[in-house]
């Protein structure tokens, strides 16, 4: 199925034509349940990725034994859907049996591995990989037309509250043999670093700056025109949340600063970075309605619909991973949002 993103509900360049100056686009990646193999566009599946390549692994020191098991993850997971999507026996309430809330009991936060040390190498594990055909707002040489990302499921990393992401950009017809045993990490410090496996359908729309980031001046005359928020009602159009940033997981565009302050991330060499990806907890939320794909809107409400890849990042919110200007080669910058 494609997805749509309706148009949005104010031509904001017709209004404030010097935006056009600042409009980028982005794709949106729309994640949803599937079975992607390893050549396919995905969130949370197998990678193309080559059988003579070490799978990379984080050594920086922080507690890797105890958390959730990947395994009972995946399980509850499995449960919990069959569970709600029969149609419960007469006189039986929907959900999980007796038997399966047993299993689901069972699963609890320990530490599973207790023989691996803290700084023992600790498999990576696969996030997404996003071929050039597919996402043409992926950036970077165009000759290297697949980029995978993966990260560390813990949260202890570069002296933050923050997982450890790698990102790898390779020629996809120079893998030759691929890894068909991709290794995991026995545990993961939270079930929120587990993605669930997601084809994609990628959607190429145009974004305008988070209203911090506009000149003063447009800023001002878009505060003027939006009027004065307590006087706002439910259905009114808003700059940041309907005419700017979209929701959701994508590639390239422009970052949310809906939580704080706007940050100029800088890569450590003293480069200024770009938007590479955001990884979403949730497609859509509350406030921005107006970008749930046509698609999408009979069935927005249907339990898990908004989550689709069962990622969590932060409180819910969003993970932007930036990339240097002056070297794509050096780690990544990652910055949060609500």
């Amino acid at each position: 199925m494609s997805r749509t993103t309706p148009s949005r509900p104010v031509d904001i360049e017709r209004l404030f034509p010097e935006l056009a100056a600042h409009r980028r686009t982005t794709t949106r990646l729309h994640p949803r349940p599937g079975a992607p193999g390893h050549h396919d566009s995905s969130v949370g599946g197998p990678l193309l990725w080559p059988a003579a390549e070490p799978w990379p692994v984080c050594t920086e020191r922080h507690r890797r034994g105890y958390g959730e098991r990947t395994a009972d993850v995946r399980l509850s997971r499995r449960i919990l859907d069959e569970a709600w999507s029969r149609v419960p026996a007469p006189g039986r309430r929907p959900g999980p049996t007796d038997e399966e809330g047993d299993v689901l009991r069972s699963f609890k936060r320990a530490r599973h591995a207790p023989s691996l040390g803290d700084t023992d190498p600790l498999p990576l594990l696969a996030l997404a990989q996003l071929f050039r055909r597919d996402v043409p707002d992926l950036g970077g040489p165009a000759d290297l037309d697949l980029l995978q990302i993966l990260w560390c499921p813990f949260d202890a990393h570069h002296g933050r509250h923050e997982p450890a992401v790698e990102l790898r950009r390779r020629r996809s017809v120079e893998v030759g043999e691929v890894l068909a045993d991709q290794p995991e990490p026995e545990v993961v410090g939270s079930e929120g670093y587990v993605p669930a496996p997601c084809l994609l359908d990628p959607e190429q729309v145009v974004e305008h700056p988070d209203i911090g980031l506009l000149p003063p001046d447009v800023r001002q005359r878009i505060d003027a025109w939006e009027g004065d928020e307590d006087d706002l009602d439910e259905d009114a159009v808003l700059y940041r949340s309907d005419l700017s940033v979209a929701p959701g997981w994508k590639a390239g565009g422009f970052a949310s600063w809906n939580a704080t302050d706007h940050v100029d991330l800088r890569c450590p060499c003293g480069a200024r970075t770009d938007l590479l990806m955001t990884v979403a907890s949730q497609e859509w939320d509350g406030g921005n309605h107006s970008w749930i794909p046509q698609e999408d809107r009979a069935t927005a409400n249907v339990m898990g619909a908004n989550v689709p890849t069962r990622i969590t990042v932060g409180r819910w919110g969003s993970m932007n991973i930036f990339v240097c200007r002056a070297d794509l080669t050096h780690p990544p910058q990652i910055g949060f949002q609500g």
